[in-house]
């Protein structure tokens, strides 16, 4: 009998632990602003797959307007050589510097994103191009979410 109490007990403590009501953040409907312009300085291939994917992801009828400015550099550095003194891996740093112009408030917001990643050098040049081109696209993409993440806690705060 006390087995029974102690396991329905157990069953319904973990039923009702279980159902915190937490949701999951649907980002479609999270990215409520549109665009009007980016201008960009630097690195212009990041800075394109940066445009990019920041368009993808914002409403175009939004009342939330912005302005943006990107200045983009690409860091390349050794990160590791064998014995013989041969290279076999190096590191990649992106720092994008963002500035962000609220339209409909009249806000400007500055921020700095520095992402880092390495990668192998491989067998021979052309599958080490790939293995950075590899690398760089990972590093936009983290990039890109992030400055989604900043303008919508910025826009969220206001």
């Amino acid at each position: 009998m006390i087995k029974i109490v102690k396991n329905s007990g157990l069953l319904f403590l973990m039923l009702i632990l279980t159902n915190c009501g937490f949701k999951i953040i649907d980002k479609a409907k999270q990215n409520n602003f549109s665009i009007k312009e980016i201008t960009s300085a630097g690195d212009k291939r990041i800075n394109f797959k940066i445009k990019n994917n920041l368009s993808i992801n914002t409403a175009d009828l939004s009342d939330n307007k912005l302005l943006i400015n990107l200045k983009t550099k690409k860091n390349k550095a050794i990160k590791e050589k064998n014995i013989k003194n041969e290279i076999t891996k190096y590191q990649i740093s992106l720092n994008s510097e963002i500035e962000f112009n609220l339209l409909n408030f009249g806000k400007v917001y500055k921020e700095n994103i520095i992402v880092m990643g390495d990668f192998l050098i491989g067998d021979n040049y052309s599958s080490t191009i790939s293995n950075e081109k590899k690398l760089i696209d990972q590093l936009v993409e983290e990039i890109s979410e992030e400055i989604l993440d900043k303008i919508n806690a910025r826009l969220n705060d206001i």
